[in-house]
């Protein structure tokens, strides 16, 4: 069965993002550390699930990226392009990308049939609203969160949709240069 990877970027305080979706609180640039080690994570994937909101700039953006040989990011912007996306949205009915189908809300379904599916690991990107979906399914297999040394006070939480609580099972913590914490978790065993 194919593992279900969460990637997201956090505040300390779990906001991904402030009341208005503001993303002026991510520390950049990355360091060398960060990179490898988000590269290591986004090697073995196969499919990359995105909300609506976070496609419209994520696809875009990283086709620009693999379009240029000379950008520092060039691989990257392969890797993204070239892996295929499914876009979940209820207002799309056809994808207006290249490599990237739509899927209707039912989020649920959708990843429970592409976990029986042959391929690679799967990794989701996106939002606070479809992060929260996600995570309320049960079936995140592996929770990446990249703590960025910033604190908002409110905005877009990442539980917010939870309705019962989630136990989590600790992988591992490192500490970047660039002042960025990942920790790793799993889905506890019942």
């Amino acid at each position: 069965m194919r593992k279900l990877k969460l990637q997201v970027q956090t505040t300390v305080d779990g906001y991904m993002g402030g009341p208005n979706g503001e993303m002026d609180w991510i520390h950049f640039p990355w360091t060398a550390d960060i990179n490898t080690v988000v590269g290591e994570i986004n090697a073995p994937i196969g499919t990359i699930l995105l909300g609506r909101k976070l496609a419209e700039g994520f696809i875009p953006h990283w086709a620009n990226v693999a379009a240029d040989a000379n950008n520092p990011e060039y691989e990257a912007g392969l890797l993204f392009s070239n892996t295929p996306k499914i876009v979940f949205s209820n207002t799309l009915k056809e994808s207006p990308w290249a490599n990237t189908v739509i899927a209707g809300e039912d989020v649920t379904t959708t990843v429970e049939k592409l976990k029986q599916t042959e391929g690679g690991d799967i990794i989701a990107y996106g939002g606070s609203s479809f992060i929260s979906s996600l995570i309320q399914t049960g079936l995140v297999d592996e929770y990446n969160f990249f703590i960025n040394p910033s604190a908002i006070g409110k905005g877009l939480p990442i539980f917010g949709n939870l309705q019962e609580k989630l136990k989590l099972q600790f992988k591992k913590a490192v500490a970047f240069e660039c002042g960025i914490a990942w920790l790793q978790y799993a889905k506890a065993e019942s």
